[in-house]
Parts: structure tokens; C-alpha cells; sequence
């Protein structure tokens, strides 16, 4: 027998697209369940449509800006957790999806792909044969691209357990490898046991300063540097936030504080590249 693909998720472009073509009297329709990576083919009836050898329902209602999985006897169920902050997985126009905490938006996805932003960025600390360190993982995009950069290994925290969650239901996120050690762990205080010039790159991609201003300080710098070996290379994403509302400039910040920490540093798009002296 032919195992069934793994659950569907879906948004409501695709519920969308399975009602018109049921309204319009068809049976088949070609459509993405696992957000935009392939598009396969689903037959379609008057309060279901079918996959593989499991039938769904149509559901009622749906919103948009959410990516909805199935949960078993609970019809479909947004890819989300309330546990004293809303954390949740947020389709966008580019197929990979950006999370958002209490509605903060985690990635950027106004003009780019936040999987390809993330290739961008990897591609700086020149992944090939490299250890790194993967501050904060997320989603793991910057993980993935780590991989298929055939970096030697990766080293990722990530310190809310709800975004691993929301990891383990996104297939955009990277899969199980002997070259990824995922812990979840704040790293502020899990870098004070990682060996000292461990590391050839740094991937440092925190939540906004006023979020985690921890993440953006002389001390955890300071162990960024430690664990790096010499002329190791560092990506540190700082977002480009408005410096006449927020009444800071973060990036000159950083650059400075690096600077202290023994890094030379350079900004580039939305972040400081550094390497260490």
C-alpha cells in the first residue's frame, strides 16, 4: 500500500482556490499543500476534498494570514500558540513563511523571500567547511542555507519552545542532519559554556533591540568574540529601524560595540558584517 503524504497545510489562497472550483461545479483542481514548494493534484466533492487516500473537509470560515494544519477530530487548525505571547506562522506572498510574536513580523517579507534573504546573508560568513554558531535559529532558515552551503556543522539555539514548534509543522524549515545541533536554550546564557575560538562564523539574527537589548550588548559581544576563531566572520542583522522615532541608531550602535569587542566591522543591507581581528 502507498503510505499517505503527510498532512496538508494550507492557507486561504488554497482554500479559496477549492471553493471556486467546487462553486463552479469541477472535481480536480491543481493546488499547494505544503506552501508553494510543489503543487500536486486534489479531487474535490461537495463538503470535502481528497488527498492521497484521506479525505478533508471544506471548512466554513478561514482567515487570511494564517497557514492552517490538520489536527485529527479538530478539523483545520491555525498553525499557532498562545502560551502568555501569540506566536504564529504567517504565509506570505513568496511561498516560505515568517513568524510573528504578539504581531511582531520576526522576518523580513515586504520585498524579498524571507528564505532567500536568509541565503543572502549566509552566503557572507562563507559557510563551505566552516563550524558556526546560529545565535538565534527561528525558523531555520539560516540553518538550511547552511547546509546546502555544505558548512561542516552548525550550532543553533533557539530559547521559545513555541517557535520550535512552529518549526517542526513548517517545510520550509531545514530537516534532521548530523550537521545540525538544535538545542533549545537562551544563548545569552548558554554561550558562557562554548568553548573558547570554536567557532569560524556567526550568524546573529536577534529580535529588535527594545525586544532583546540583552542580544545587542558589550557583554554577549564580548563571548561572541571569544568563541570565535581569528579572522572569523560574523553577520549580525540589525533591521533598519527609524532613527527619529525610535531615537536610536541601532546599526551605529552595534558597529561601535564590536568594534570594543576587537571586531572590524562594515554595514551591509540590513545588518553589520564584522570579522575578528
Amino acid at each position: 500500500m502507498v503510505p499517505d503524504p503527510p498532512e496538508p497545510l494550507l492557507t486561504s489562497k488554497e482554500f479559496d482556490q477549492i471553493r471556486r472550483v467546487r462553486d463552479a461545479g469541477g472535481t480536480t483542481a491543481e493546488c499547494s499543500l505544503d506552501l508553494q514548494i510543489s503543487v500536486t493534484q486534489v479531487s474535490i466533492g461537495a463538503d470535502d476534498w481528497g488527498w492521497g487516500h484521506r479525505r478533508y473537509p471544506i471548512p466554513a470560515r478561514y482567515k487570511e494570514r494564517t497557514v492552517y494544519h490538520w489536527v485529527v477530530e479538530h478539523d483545520f487548525q491555525p498553525i499557532a500558540r498562545y502560551r502568555g505571547s501569540l506566536v504564529k506562522l504567517v504565509p506570505t506572498d513568496w511561498g516560505a513563511p515568517t513568524f510573528e510574536i504578539d504581531g511582531i513580523k520576526m522576518l523580513p517579507t515586504a520585498q524579498v523571500s524571507p528564505f532567500a534573504d536568509a541565503e543572502r546573508k549566509v552566503a557572507l560568513v562563507q559557510p563551505r567547511g566552516r563550524a558556526i554558531l546560529d545565535t538565534c535559529g527561528g525558523l531555520g532558515y539560516f540553518a538550511a542555507w547552511c547546509l546546502r552551503g555544505q558548512a561542516a556543522s552548525i550550532t543553533s539555539f533557539e530559547k521559545n519552545p513555541d517557535v520550535l514548534w512552529l518549526r517542526s509543522l513548517n517545510p520550509w524549515s531545514p530537516p534532521a542532519d548530523t550537521r545540525l545541533t538544535l538545542t533549545q536554550s537562551d544563548v545569552t546564557a548558554a554561550i558562557a559554556s562554548l568553548p573558547e575560538a570554536s567557532f569560524d562564523s556567526v550568524l546573529h539574527d536577534p529580535p529588535r533591540f527594545g525586544i532583546a537589548g540583552e542580544l545587542y550588548s558589550h557583554g554577549f559581544y564580548a563571548h561572541l568574540a571569544r568563541v570565535m576563531r581569528r579572522r572569523g566572520r560574523l553577520f549580525h542583522y540589525t533591521g533598519a529601524p527609524n532613527r527619529l522615532t525610535s531615537g536610536r541608531d541601532v546599526p551605529n550602535e552595534v558597529m561601535h560595540r564590536l568594534r570594543d569587542a576587537g571586531f572590524a566591522t562594515e554595514k551591509i543591507g540590513d545588518g553589520v558584517l564584522a570579522v575578528k581581528k
